[in-house]
């Protein structure tokens, strides 16, 4: 059984951004939380956390884009994709990475977390998976499709937990030059570890997607819940 809710976290000052939680309704577990993808605080991320929880694990999803001019969710719609990308890319990683601290500690410090805290992202998330791994002190990470990543290995010395890297390689977003680069960028780092699967497009982890790939988001879920499962 899980519990859900939707609520605000406290950041400087006076502001707080929002976030959904899904965590096992007893006991002490592992904590996750969520980045979600370009188009926001959507039902697919909701889902994934649903499913964390079903799976022992603690999970919150915060909303990355609290910050920006629309903070809202975005429709997949293609006639909206110019300005879920324009938002993307305005997103100031630094201070997200900041928000993200706050997230963590705050789950970390919750009575039904075990303190331990992994993060998980995706696309735009997944880069800030990245970041977060280096800068917040979480106990895992997992980056699914991130974008970027390659323009950020110089935060690669200071991120010491376990990190998994998974990449489609049939990726429209991210580029086999991306994938080279982080792969040559990470190679002999403690804890990494680099996945591709071949066939697999952007967003192949996200059901709603055209682009969805059940075998290979079966594989890297039997990946991530392996890292998580260590936390126990």
């Amino acid at each position: 059984m899980i519990e859900t809710a939707d609520f605000t976290l406290k950041t400087e000052g006076t502001q707080s951004f929002n976030a959904h939680l899904a965590r096992p309704a007893q006991g002490r577990h592992p904590g996750v939380v969520l980045l979600h993808d370009m188009f926001g605080l959507f039902e697919p991320i909701r889902t994934v956390a649903h499913r964390c929880a079903a799976h022992g694990v603690a999970a919150l999803a915060p909303n990355l884009f609290w910050r920006s001019d629309y903070p809202g969710v975005i429709p997949y719609d293609a006639a909206q994709h110019p300005r879920a990308w324009e938002r993307l890319k305005a997103l100031d990683l630094n201070v997200s990475a900041r928000d993200m601290k706050v997230a963590v500690d705050w789950l970390r410090g919750q009575p039904f977390c075990n303190g331990k805290v992994a993060t998980i992202g995706f696309c735009g998330g997944g880069r800030l998976a990245f970041l977060v791994a280096a800068r917040c002190g979480v106990d895992g990470a997992a980056s699914l499709y991130g974008l970027g990543i390659s323009q950020h290995l110089t935060d690669l010395p200071h991120i010491s937990c376990p990190l998994q890297l998974h990449y489609g390689g049939n990726d429209q977003h991210v580029p086999q030059s991306e994938v080279d680069a982080v792969a040559a960028g990470v190679r002999g780092h403690p804890g990494t570890e680099l996945f591709l699967y071949p066939q697999a497009g952007h967003s192949f982890a996200n059901p709603v997607r055209p682009t969805y790939d059940p075998a290979a988001t079966g594989l890297a879920w039997s990946r991530i819940d392996a890292m998580l499962n260590r936390l126990r």
